[in-house]
């Protein structure tokens, strides 16, 4: 009887998996199912992706293979499907998107900039249903139909819009047909996530009706998405404790039978947890493997790392305690261990717990993979572009998410000359003889642009670190594709260009690539090692440099053109020029402290202050020659306080003309939060650059 009831419960389990129709409700549905992944896809989809990406490139590894003129305007070959209509008189021409059969869905829009308009059509209708802004159309997708309001619209943004990316879902039946109106010698950045179904799949096109229609499920999926801390929650978990001496391995928690994790928490304690972070890995091994599906240091596997950089997310998010939360689903049909190993010179102890539910394996169940990998000391250059491989993998799975966690050493203090990601994302699957996913850059994949070093996180990307000043330093990028996984048949292969603005040697470059397989995937992962563990530094006594956003300019170290260095010592770090830097210490509002700039001849110029943001730190109004500054942003002043993190930001006083001779820039302390006993002011250096806008 019970062998009848399983087998029941089964064809239940199964019939969810690809019961009724594909709408838009339904879509909204899988963007928070995380067991849902864990099956292999029913109804088999091809993830395409259409995007302004360099259409030079023709032959994987041939010329022109990492040519990057993907959207900026005046491109040799149009970034296009097909060119409609040639520019007219006003430069207006007609562009091909993407004219494809259905059944199929979009899953993902992203622009940096586009202008212009679109026009959307469905199932071979006259009438477009999106006719108006490209630039809207890509980033605010839903928001151009009144239906809108029918909907908890705050959390509809923060869930959906993603940094400059949309992930409205968009179905259709039969056809879709994009157009894009608009300047081809003008900026067109775009990429386009597309579902193509196998035609047996029954999908219904997308109505704007279908907001107001699904208004429910929509709400509700944002509430979880905005929040999901709150809905996640971890009840009955079955906890650990151990403590791991250097070198030593132990299995730290084992379950049997046929089950699943569905939350996993961990925390570190060490004398130097951000080194325990990266030197202790872990894997989690399912049913005997003699490997883990799972191979990572600790903090990478949760994506923020090095150190403990707090953010949220859907699968994953970081506590400001060290708490690291993951909820990505881990099925297993006979057992699951976790397994650390200590490869740093401390004792580490882990304390953690471990959320079990029932699952019922069978043939399309697959096993959650993460295998890690690092190139250290890597030559990042805009010349000598690489490849770098994130996952090559035989068998069935999908593609689930992406970590990047780099140490970029490089010169200049700019995101425009120190950045890391000019590189395309490259994904090959099945039997592509060319990917069928071409990005435009590595921000672009992360959903960012114009290589913007905020720190910021969303549900489904972010950039939890990002140290400055412009992108130096260590940062992390992620990106989940929950929505728009990428099934595969038979392999992937997934591959970032490695494309840096200057020449930067001693780079350090971390990945992960977040898939699920079914059994007996293969992959070319190896076994990690100490070398590959090791704590990267950046290098002592950097200086800035003066090149493309930092080009004609003079750096001054604070403390050798500081008035009067009352209340200020100096501090040591590597991420401060020379390794050093001027700490003020304000003991009232309203205290100053001054610099004087010289500058040698009459012309534009604009000045800039690069200070530390830090827990101790506070808020300060700019000065110069004695009147308030105007600073970018319409501003006389900045905030230095971020409770969390140390990071080094520039802060600019906007161009003028002035003359030859001495220039005063003076701080006024404005104050710091209550939790600030002591405030604590780091001014690293200060420069005046030569102006041209």
């Amino acid at each position: 009887m019970k062998k009848y009831i399983i087998l029941f419960v089964l064809v239940l389990t199964m019939s969810t998996l690809y019961a009724g129709a594909i709408t838009t409700g339904s879509l909204f549905e899988e963007m928070i199912d995380m067991k849902g992944l864990t099956y292999y896809p029913y109804l088999f989809y091809k993830n395409v992706q259409y995007s302004s990406y360099d259409h030079t490139s023709q032959i994987p590894g041939g010329p022109n293979w990492f040519a990057n003129a993907d959207g900026f305007g005046g491109e040799l070959v149009p970034n296009f499907e097909k060119v409609l209509k040639n520019p007219n008189e006003e430069g207006i021409g007609e562009y091909l998107i993407t004219d494809v059969d259905g059944p199929g869905a979009i899953v993902r829009l992203w622009t940096a900039w586009i202008n212009g308009d679109i026009k959307m059509y469905i199932d071979g209708n006259e009438k477009p249903v999106y006719d108006g802004s490209a630039q809207k159309f890509f980033t605010n997708t839903f928001d151009q139909y009144p239906e809108i309001k029918k909907i908890n619209h705050d959390n509809f943004e923060k869930a959906i819009y993603q940094q400059d990316a949309s992930y409205a879902p968009i179905p259709f039946e039969k056809h879709l047909r994009i157009v894009w109106i608009g300047k081809i010698d003008e900026i067109h950045f775009y990429q386009m996530q597309v579902r193509l179904y196998d035609e047996t799949a029954e999908v219904k096109s997308f109505s704007p009706r279908d907001i107001s229609k699904y208004s429910k499920t929509i709400n509700h999926v944002t509430d979880v998405l905005v929040n999901p801390d709150k809905h996640f929650k971890i009840d009955n978990g079955q906890s650990f404790t151990e403590t791991l001496a250097p070198s030593e391995r132990k299995n730290v928690f084992r379950v049997e039978g046929s089950k699943a994790v569905t939350v996993l928490t961990l925390r570190l304690e060490a004398d130097n947890v951000d080194h325990a972070l990266r030197q202790t890995v872990m894997q989690i091994i399912c049913d005997e493997y003699p490997w883990g599906q799972v191979q990572c240091p600790v903090g990478d596997f949760f994506g923020a790392a090095p150190g403990i950089n707090p953010y949220e997310s859907l699968p994953f998010s970081v506590k400001p305690d060290g708490t690291m939360i993951c909820r990505f689903v881990m099925p297993f049909g006979k057992s699951l261990k976790i397994q650390m190993e200590n490869f740093g010179n401390q004792n580490v102890t882990i304390t953690g717990s471990a959320q079990i539910t029932d699952y019922i394996w069978y043939e399309r169940s697959m096993y959650f993979r993460a295998k890690w990998r690092v190139s250290h000391d890597l030559t990042g250059s805009g010349i000598d572009i690489i490849d770098l491989p994130f996952l090559n993998a035989r068998g069935k799975g999908i593609y689930v998410g992406t970590t990047s966690l780099l140490m970029n050493p490089c010169g200049p203090p700019t995101p425009y000359g120190g950045w890391w990601g000019e590189g395309d994302e490259k994904v090959f699957v099945d039997n592509d003889p060319f990917p069928s996913i071409f990005g435009t850059g590595s921000e672009d994949y992360y959903n960012y642009s114009w290589s913007i070093p905020d720190i910021f996180y969303h549900p489904y990307c972010g950039q939890p670190r990002n140290d400055g000043p412009g992108n130096r330093g260590f940062v992390t990028n992620y990106r989940w594709q929950i929505l728009d996984p990428i099934p595969f048949k038979n392999s992937i292969s997934f591959y970032m260009e490695l494309c840096t603005h200057e020449r930067v040697p001693g780079l350090s470059y971390a990945r992960v690539g977040y898939h699920y397989g079914v059994a007996g995937m293969m992959d070319d992962s190896e076994p990690l090692t100490s070398e590959d563990v090791r704590i990267p530094q950046l290098p002592e006594n950097w200086q800035p440099t003066a090149q493309k956003g930092s080009a004609n300019s003079v750096f001054f170290q604070a403390e050798d053109i500081i008035q009067n260095a009352k209340n200020t010592h100096m501090a040591e770090g590597n991420l401060y020029s020379g390794s050093k830097v001027l700490i003020w210490t304000p003991k009232a509002v309203g205290e100053q402290i001054s610099f004087t700039i010289p500058n040698s001849e009459e012309g534009k110029r604009r000045f800039y202050i690069t200070a530390a943001l830090t827990p101790q730190s506070g808020a300060v109004e700019v000065l110069y020659n004695g009147k308030p500054a105007v600073l970018d942003g319409d501003t006389d002043s900045f905030d230095l306080y971020r409770p969390y993190r140390t990071m080094l930001r520039n802060f600019s006083i906007k161009s003028m003309d002035i003359p030859a001779g001495d220039h005063v820039v003076m701080l006024k302390y404005k104050g710091a939060p209550e939790a600030v006993t002591s405030p604590e002011i780091g001014i690293d250096f200060l420069w005046i650059q030569k102006a041209s806008w």
